[in-house]
């Protein structure tokens, strides 16, 4: 499974980019988007997704 950015929610802050462990956020034109390809979910660094905890606006969810 991966995670997914909201566009209409992402306020491309760059919290989450940081505490991706795989560097699976991007930076995009407007707002940040989650390579599926790489995401982990944090699986095997965090008992959780990191980047939903530092996420202010809510906008990151399971894919």
């Amino acid at each position: 499974m991966a995670m997914t950015i909201d566009p209409d929610m992402c306020t491309a802050c760059d919290d989450c980019r940081p505490v991706c462990p795989t560097k699976s956020i991007q930076k995009g034109k407007i707002f940040y988007t989650i390579d599926a390809s790489t995401c982990t979910e944090c699986d095997g660094h965090a008992d959780a997704p990191l980047c939903v905890d530092v996420c202010p606006s809510g906008c990151i969810s399971p894919l």
